[in-house]
């Protein structure tokens, strides 16, 4: 049986984990602990270690996909969880302050697996702030001479994920 992986990454309550709570197939793993420090504003708990879950894209390859912890100070997990991946996806939270530099924060982390691979760029809450556009996001990666698809996603819906999954699978086909 083939095995893949793939690592959704993200600011802190960006929807990593409900992102692979949506595609799932079995239930997934979850390392959360309470929040303490000025995250609690947003969410009680964060994701310390990483997330887990499985979707089978047939009957001998299953797609595994881990969530990397939002927090920068976490970051010494990231390169742990993106060993041996096939591709990335960034999402990107639209109401954020300044929801380019994030993006562009974990471009700069993960760019070992980004040039040994791919990634998609999923904006999440891009109805909630017009601050940020598309072609934003698509300039900012020209001006860095990367190409790669971003796509207005909810991640708590799963066709939604499944898009930026087969966004992905579709770069990495042709690469």
């Amino acid at each position: 049986m083939a095995e893949l992986k793939f690592v959704i990454t993200g600011t802190a309550g960006v929807g990593k984990s409900t992102a692979i709570a949506a595609v799932s197939d079995v239930p997934p793993v979850v390392t959360d602990a309470e929040t303490t420090d000025s995250l609690q504003k947003i969410k009680q708990t964060t994701t310390v270690a990483f997330d887990f879950g499985e979707v089978m894209l047939d009957d001998d390859t299953t797609l595994r996909i881990y969530g990397t912890p939002g927090q920068e100070r976490f970051q010494h997990m990231w390169e742990i969880i993106a060993d041996g991946a096939l591709g990335l996806i960034i999402l990107v939270d639209n109401t954020r302050q300044d929801p380019l530099s994030d993006m562009d924060m974990y471009i700069d982390n993960f760019q070992d697996l980004i040039n040994k691979t791919g990634f998609v760029v999923g904006v999440t809450r891009w109805q909630e702030s017009d601050k940020v556009s598309i072609d934003d996001y698509f300039n900012r990666l020209e001006a860095r001479s990367l190409f790669a698809p971003v796509i207005e996603a909810d991640p708590r819906n799963k066709d939604d994920v499944v898009m930026l999954m087969d966004s992905l699978m579709s770069i990495l086909e042709f690469a």
